[in-house]
């Protein structure tokens, strides 16, 4: 089985891309995050000329993820027991501030950040974790109850699903050896103490982090900024993962970031990582 996992930033905007990697690399099942698309408008007719069948979890304009799989899609779940909204503060201002908006809008609602499905018997997760903004913040709080929520959830599937693999987006680089420059993020989110505590914890669940093999230097990045430059000098970050069971992980014989889907006219900020299993 080959298993990928990409944040496309925008299907709408990367799709002739992603068609075309799907046909090149061939995964048998793919996670994709920040799809930015309603549930009901993913291209599943364009995916499925090449023989996959999606499973979409979207709400509008931000977030969104999907699952693609050639080997089957059931017990789809989208969202995760006990998931956490985000509350938008009153001071903050929002896109619905000239609508006359309902009170009840700015409660917590959950976003459309996880969607899991068993793929051949493979349970997988597919996960957007919040940005975060900055440590302090609402944001911030609500990036760390997300991670706490998201760790009871997989602690009581991990009861029932010995093969599992949660992986994509998480928003936070596990050590300082997954950033280009630890002094250029001090006071960042992304490489807080607590932000890594949060992913140390899901690891404690038995989950197994699949490293996978940099195509330029000795760091697997997988998300460069799009400022001028940064790609081309490789100030990246390894921000998406690939969290397996050893039942999973023990099974991965290749795993390698897919620098070259970062290359050329239009692309995400973020590459794929691509993993081989026997």
């Amino acid at each position: 089985m080959r298993l990928a996992t990409w944040n496309v930033n925008s299907i709408g905007a990367r799709l002739p891309r992603l068609l075309d990697w799907l046909a090149t690399t061939k995964p048998d099942v793919v996670c994709l995050q920040e799809t930015k698309c309603p549930a009901d408008r993913f291209p599943v007719a364009e995916v499925g000329e090449l023989g996959y069948t999606a499973a979409a979890h979207g709400d509008g304009r931000w977030n969104g993820v999907a699952i693609l799989s050639k080997v089957g899609v059931e017990q789809v779940s989208k969202g995760f027991p006990g998931e956490p909204g985000f509350a938008v503060p009153p001071a903050e201002p929002t896109l619905l501030d000239d609508m006359d908006e309902a009170p009840e809008l700015r409660m917590p609602r959950p976003e459309a950040r996880a969607i899991g499905a068993t793929c051949g018997g493979l349970r997988v997760w597919s996960l957007y974790a919040p940005n975060g903004r900055t440590p302090g913040s609402p944001h911030y709080a609500y990036k760390l109850d997300w991670f706490a929520a998201l760790r009871t959830a997989l602690a009581d599937e991990l009861r029932r699903e010995p093969r599992m693999v949660a992986c994509g987006d998480f928003n936070v680089a596990p050590a300082d050896v997954d950033v280009w420059d630890p002094a250029a993020f001090i006071g960042s989110t992304h490489v807080t103490p607590a932000e890594r505590q949060a992913l140390a914890k899901l690891r404690g669940l038995g989950l197994h982090d699949v490293v996978p093999t940099p195509m330029k230097g000795p760091h697997p990045f997988t998300y460069w900024d799009y400022r001028a430059g940064m790609f081309h000098q490789n100030k990246g970050m390894r921000i998406d993962l690939v969290y397996a069971t050893a039942a999973v992980a023990d099974r991965v014989h290749a795993a390698y970031v897919d620098r070259d889907a970062r290359k050329g006219k239009g692309p995400s900020d973020h590459a794929p990582i691509v993993a081989d299993l026997d």
